[in-house]
């Protein structure tokens, strides 16, 4: 690869699945919502709870306010919905994370390419990110991160419905991120496979990455990104980046 012509950049952020992990996304869901349901058989119609806790996550993604986490939001819908508590929500998740989420396992494994490319980004001491859509809690996604081989790194935040406020792809999650970490958007790169969730990082300033590997492209937005390639053509990027870096 001719290296392109980039600020200095600090911290590459990086969506999970479909860009680290390679996942069975449907199944996934599927077996997390009718697993965790179980666990509230007690309480509520595992069809409904199940399509309940759905609906309620994607309706994360059309939140606006920022007054409140995902997790606080979600639960509120939760309560409002199924009539469940919120303590009593989180002991039961907790208990579902213990005892039935390893059956997922299966379903996350890892690209071939990406832990070099992870251990090449902390050698050269960039920053790096976890920049999946909040909607899961801290638990779960980093069982994801085990199963994928990838918990191992030191990560400098990992996003969860329990430290965010937005979810991608609000402008609003992206500079969060940034202000968190003390980066302005220059110095940031988002690397991600959905050009409906990853993209719009480019409404706050962060140039894009678009991965081509599982790539989710609904609205043919393809050409907006500002690099597009395979995991080999990320690694070479991000020795471009560390070049970079060492020349500046």
């Amino acid at each position: 690869m001719n290296c392109p012509s980039l600020p200095p950049i600090e911290a590459i952020l990086f969506d999970l699945d479909g860009t680290l992990l390679n996942v069975e996304m449907d199944a996934y869901i599927s077996g997390y919502v009718r697993g965790l349901a179980r666990h509230f058989s007690d309480l509520a119609n595992r069809c409904r709870f199940a399509d309940t806790v759905v609906a309620s996550a994607f309706d994360l993604l059309n939140a606006d306010q920022g007054e409140q986490t995902m997790e606080d939001l979600f639960l509120t819908l939760i309560e409002e919905r199924l009539g469940i508590d919120g303590t009593l929500f989180r002991d039961r998740l907790n208990q579902f994370c213990h005892n039935g989420l390893q059956r997922l396992a299966p379903l996350v494994r890892p690209f071939p390419l990406v832990r070099k490319i992870l251990q090449e980004c902390f050698d050269s001491g960039l920053r790096v990110i976890i920049a999946t859509n909040p909607v899961f809690p801290l638990p779960v996604v980093e069982a994801r991160l085990k199963w994928g081989q990838l918990d191992d790194f030191p990560f400098e935040l990992i996003t969860s419905y329990e430290n965010s406020r937005f979810c991608k792809p609000h402008r609003q999650y992206f500079v969060d991120i940034l202000h968190s970490q003390g980066l302005n958007p220059q110095q940031a790169i988002m690397v991600g496979n959905d050009t409906e969730y990853d993209l719009p990082a480019q409404r706050a300033g962060l140039t894009t990455f678009l991965l081509d590997t599982c790539l989710i492209d609904r609205y043919n937005r393809l050409a907006h990104a500002d690099f597009c390639g395979s995991h080999q053509d990320l690694l070479e990027l991000v020795r471009c980046i560390v070049a970079n870096r060492r020349n500046n």
